[in-house]
């Protein structure tokens, strides 16, 4: 652990070390990373017993972050998943639906279910400054959190910032844009409290 820890220190150090990682490990022209990635992500990547990533998912999960699966954890096909911008954690007992993009920082609790189609993206590009490009102005995260006994339903976006509390369910199409307690189900755009669940 102390060995992944201080290999992930130096790479963050070390700018052009990350942009080679990026160019290798992120390919823009083919929807998975190349086949050698398959081979190395488990030295650096962090893989609970029973947990399962099907052959089909994108994983751009360079060394320089954290990327950890819980036991008995499944990410279903054509995901992708993302932490070169910040961490993700997916917890124990955890399925990520089909065709999910998880965008880091995340941190998603155990027993969580995310649906089809589902977009987790803790990124966001500025735009702010009108003298200057959009792809010239960079990006912004901020961390989500998931937590324990959540269901999330098909299509719905979770952005940047938001905390959704324990036993709570986000229904289907919902843009979570605000923080959700505790045992509540949301629903809608902007994503409102519909129901507290006891």
């Amino acid at each position: 652990m102390k060995d992944k820890e201080t290999m992930r220190e130096r790479l963050k150090a070390s700018p052009r070390l990350k942009h080679l990682l990026d160019c290798i490990i992120m390919n823009q022209r083919d929807a998975r990373p190349r086949w050698y990635i398959r081979i190395l992500a488990p030295l650096y990547q962090h893989r609970g017993r029973s947990s399962k990533i099907y052959s089909s998912v994108r994983m751009d999960t360079p060394p320089y972050r954290k990327f950890s699966l819980g036991k008995n954890s499944v990410i279903e096909s054509f995901c992708c998943i993302n932490n070169a911008v910040g961490d993700v954690s997916i917890g124990n007992h955890t399925r990520i639906g089909l065709h999910c993009t998880v965008i880091g920082p995340v941190a998603i609790g155990n027993h969580v279910n995310l649906a089809q189609g589902i977009t987790v993206t803790a990124l966001n590009h500025n735009f702010a400054d009108t003298n200057l490009r959009i792809d010239a102005q960079g990006i912004s995260t901020q961390p989500i959190i998931i937590g324990d006994d959540v269901w999330i339903g098909a299509n719905a976006v979770i952005l940047p910032g938001v905390s959704i509390g324990c036993h709570s369910v986000v229904a289907a199409g919902a843009v979570v844009s605000k923080d959700v307690p505790d045992h509540c189900v949301v629903a809608g755009v902007p994503a409102r409290i519909i129901k507290r669940l006891d």
